[in-house]
């Protein structure tokens, strides 16, 4: 059943509140994705923040040319079958989520993303952060490595303390 203006009117007004709290979007084809499979994705999505949307390309258009920040985006690659993963929190968190979906769904297929300043970024690009490691991840190897020397140091120390109470020790016993 068709949508009627007023519901037009609402899901362009849903999709420009998403585009501006979105870090990035990441938009991919589905076209022979079932409809348990798109639900599991939103599902599976949804664990880390991102928000997957199916919306008509038309639709789609009109709420990022409402969008002032993206207002001037290329939209030339918008075709087809689209959904559209958005999240306000992490920028690569819709790629991670449409990327580890796609590994048991292969009918997902990045098209490509719209940056927070309304950049469109190609389907290769859009990998390649797909495979990153997510924020929480980074944060963690970085107090990993700023912690290493100081791990290093407290080692080293503990170990020569050790040597010393052996031979005092050993010495004593003679």
């Amino acid at each position: 059943m068709p949508l009627t203006k007023v519901e037009k009117n609402d899901v362009v007004a849903e999709v420009v509140e998403l585009l501006k709290s979105s870090k990035m979007t990441v938009v991919a084809k589905y076209e022979g994705t079932t409809v348990k499979a798109i639900q599991a994705l939103r599902k599976s999505a949804k664990e880390n923040g991102t928000s997957v949307k199916v919306v008509k390309n038309r639709l789609a258009i009109k709420a990022i040319e409402q969008t002032e920040a993206i207002k001037g985006t290329d939209v030339t690659a918008l075709k087809g079958m689209l959904l559209y993963a958005f999240n306000s929190e992490d920028e690569v968190a819709p790629a991670q989520a449409l990327h580890a979906f796609a590994k048991t769904e292969p009918t997902i297929e990045f098209v490509g993303a719209i940056t927070a300043d309304g950049t469109f970024m190609s389907a290769e690009e859009v990998k390649t952060l797909a495979v990153l490691p997510g924020k929480h991840q980074l944060i963690a190897g970085i107090i990993n490595t700023l912690q290493s020397p100081v791990n290093g140091v407290m080692s080293g120390l503990k170990g020569n303390l050790h040597g010393y109470l052996d031979a005092i020790a050993a010495k004593a016993t003679n």
